[in-house]
């Protein structure tokens, strides 16, 4: 896949939904510009797929989601952008991540603009 994607010349690598670990190789070939969104505040409930379970489990008031830069170490890349979600009393872990997902989709379009526009700072030539 990665081969796949730098022979298309792609500059920026977007996970949503995606649920398989990267290998370090890929994540080194796009180091920097791979973006990833999560079902929780992280930290808070990093590093699996049950996150809006584990939210209800541990009974908090407030969870979210996140969108950060992939790193080899699972959840753990640079912050870009967080929502907060309000957890309902009545919540259900489908209930509550049809709403986390609609902040995903809120956050990252704005996510992937801030990194690219990063992206594009640094590549620029100098000016004199």
């Amino acid at each position: 896949m990665g081969d796949w994607l730098e022979e298309r010349e792609v500059e920026l690598v977007v996970n949503a939904g995606y649920d398989r670990v990267l290998s370090p190789g890929f994540v080194a070939s796009f180091a920097g510009r791979m973006l990833n969104v999560h079902p929780s505040l992280l930290p808070a409930f990093g590093g699996g797929m049950d996150a809006v379970e584990q939210a209800l489990e541990h009974g908090v008031k407030v969870t979210g989601c996140t969108v950060h830069v992939v790193t080899d170490e699972v959840d753990a890349g640079p912050i870009l952008v967080q929502a907060a979600v309000r957890v309902e009393p009545d919540d259900t872990p489908e209930s509550l991540h049809a709403r986390i997902q609609l902040q995903e989709h809120r956050v990252l379009p704005e996510a992937i603009e801030l990194l690219a526009r990063s992206l594009a700072e640094k590549s620029a030539p100098l000016s004199k």
